[in-house]
């Protein structure tokens, strides 16, 4: 056994604490592996997921998206549920796609729809609750256990209650309970509701439920004009997947269009710092490419997933 000092121990694991648990003499082999695990305990959790928004112009279809994803390197992606259904409309089945995804090696992190469950009225709302739970039951066959819940429907005219906001959203939050798939609360900027950080950790926390989370967004933060120093607020236990993209400031939040999105780190966005706030210790955060750049479309898909990527990874 090879002596070490208190001091190297204390240097190893990081806290004074861990390091009075060791005996006083351990293997260079163990010092080493105590070292390593403090370096990742310490390091920031990140993981990249590719939004198929972001070449979803050039019409590729479920699988091919899939394909492609896998092939620039991503671990995780988010679907959009009209392209799923069209796939199901084609003749493709959950369970075919299933196994393709499994194949690929890929993870499908989330998932984007747009059933009106928040609105007032009633019907309407009750159709949007109905469209949730058949859309969470296709996305838990896929292996996806999480859905976006953006507040489709109320976006035009202002007033919305925010304590109605929140009953709506335990609604769906109760029916990710019986699916397994947790709706995440969708911040949309350019709405006249849920268009700032203030409103959803209302909703969020009203609605009493603790499998509420967040679905936050660099390009909304910005469109609607919320402080990147209310994030701190928001706590690691809200965020599980976060939207990155970029934008130039010479477009005003009243002005700027999803069209305008670039990618990260082409612009002025405080995304380093936006980055920082969300802290993940106990799990990754999923930063997930989301853009709907035109220009983008035109482009080679495979070309635009790996820019996108190596753009994401240079922001971490």
């Amino acid at each position: 056994m090879t002596k070490i000092s208190r001091r190297d121990l204390l240097i190893a694991s990081g806290t004074a604490a861990g390091a009075a648990l060791l005996p006083s003499s351990a293997s260079a082999a163990s010092v080493a592996s105590i070292a390593s695990v403090a370096s990742v305990a310490k390091s920031p959790k990140f993981e990249f997921s590719l939004n198929m928004s972001t070449i979803m112009g050039q019409k590729l279809g479920l699988i091919k998206e899939l394909e492609v994803a896998s092939a620039a390197g991503y671990q995780h992606c988010e679907i959009w549920v009209p392209t799923l259904e069209a796939y199901l409309k084609s003749g493709g089945t959950l369970l075919e796609a299933k196994k393709r995804i499994d194949d690929l090696g890929i993870k499908i992190q989330n998932a984007i729809g747009f059933a009106q469950w928040i609105v007032d009225d009633e019907a309407t709302r009750k159709q949007g609750l109905e469209q949730m739970k058949r859309e969470m039951d296709m996305l838990a066959q896929l292996g996806c256990f999480r859905t976006a819940a953006p507040p489709m429907g109320a976006t035009k005219e202002a007033g919305l209650d925010l304590r109605r906001a929140a009953e709506r959203y335990r609604a769906i939050l109760d029916i990710g309970v019986s699916t397994g798939v947790t709706p995440q609360l969708e911040m949309w900027g350019h709405s006249k509701n849920l268009n700032r950080v203030a409103d959803v950790l209302f909703v969020a926390a009203e609605a009493g439920q603790p499998n509420a989370k967040l679905l936050l967004d660099v390009f909304h933060i910005y469109k609607g004009e919320s402080s990147i120093d209310c994030l701190h607020l928001v706590g690691e236990n809200s965020i599980e997947v976060f939207h990155v993209n970029d934008y130039v400031t010479s477009i005003k939040p009243t002005t700027i269009t999803d069209g305008d999105r670039i990618y990260a780190g082409d612009g002025e966005a405080p995304i380093k710092e936006i980055i920082k706030r969300l802290k993940p210790t106990e799990k990754p955060v999923i930063l997930s490419l989301e853009l709907f750049n035109k220009e983008l479309w035109t482009q080679d898909p495979l070309k635009v997933a790996k820019t996108g990527l190596e753009k994401m990874k240079k922001m971490v």
